[in-house]
């Protein structure tokens, strides 16, 4: 094992909005359905009751597009003789390290620094105009129905998803932490700047396919409007300084779209 102190250099904070281009669910308990509601509902707030993007689902959608990508995703025959894709877990990779793995590979988690990428919740932003809109069958949200077909016997079985509408905007927050071991000068780049050329490809990806379920069949187109991309370091927590414009923003420039603008 390779001894170092492990120290934060700098967090990156990464903000702007989630516009939904097409209806979108992401989906929540069926608890407490109401009569005439949805079969299939969206997450929720539980207490105030307005949908929201979890950070878990577009971190795992990222991740995932990702890994596809860089082909991180090797076949594997289980001991049934079924194949089956494995996930990346070697913490070698920018991907593994800047998602995150399990602390118990290996002891792999005493040479390398914990998950870089923090994705919070993102609440709902234009609550007013979806909640007093006349083409809103829920709260804020959408019902759409959907008739599936048997092939073989033409049997109709119908089918109600919850939506939160297009043109809902919701609040984008990501948080990136650089450790010292991220900054070390090698041959071309440093792992800092790897971890942002990940992000940037990450929202790439997703904008090119659906966050949520029900993507194939038109759910879940995104476009992501950045506003900042700010950063302080470890020594601005010490003297209390305010965030500044981070080095790294210029690598995020086709998301600083003006409001309105879709792409």
């Amino acid at each position: 094992m390779t001894e170092h102190i492990l120290k934060l250099e700098k967090k990156v904070f990464i903000e702007g909005e989630i516009v939904l281009l097409t209806g979108m669910h992401v989906g929540g308990s069926s608890l407490g359905l109401s009569i005439g509601g949805a079969d299939k509902v969206v997450v929720r707030n539980p207490l105030t009751n307005l949908p929201y993007i979890p950070g878990s689902s577009l971190k795992g959608k990222m991740r995932s597009l990702l890994e596809k990508s860089l082909g991180l995703i090797r076949p594997e025959q289980d001991k049934k003789g079924n194949w089956e894709g494995k996930l990346c877990e070697n913490p070698e990779e920018d991907v593994v390290q800047l998602f995150g793995f399990a602390a118990d590979k290996g002891g792999a988690s005493l040479d390398y620094a914990p998950t870089r990428l923090t994705v919070r919740d993102g609440s709902l932003i234009n609550v007013d105009e979806l909640a007093n809109s006349e083409n809103t069958d829920m709260h804020c949200t959408e019902i759409k129905t959907e008739v599936s077909i048997d092939r073989l016997t033409s049997q109709a079985n119908p089918r109600n998803f919850e939506r939160v509408p297009a043109g809902a905007r919701f609040k984008l927050d990501m948080v990136l932490d650089i450790y010292n071991v991220d900054v070390k000068n090698g041959a071309g780049t440093t792992r800092a700047d790897a971890f942002i050329d990940l992000l940037n490809q990450g929202l790439m990806l997703v904008e090119d396919d659906y966050l949520g379920g029900q993507g194939t069949r038109g759910y879940g187109q995104v476009q992501f409007n950045l506003k900042a991309v700010t950063e302080r370091t470890a020594e601005d927590y010490c003297t209390n300084k305010d965030r500044r414009n981070s080095s790294f923003k210029g690598k995020f420039g086709q998301f600083f779209r003006s409001t309105g603008e879709v792409s």
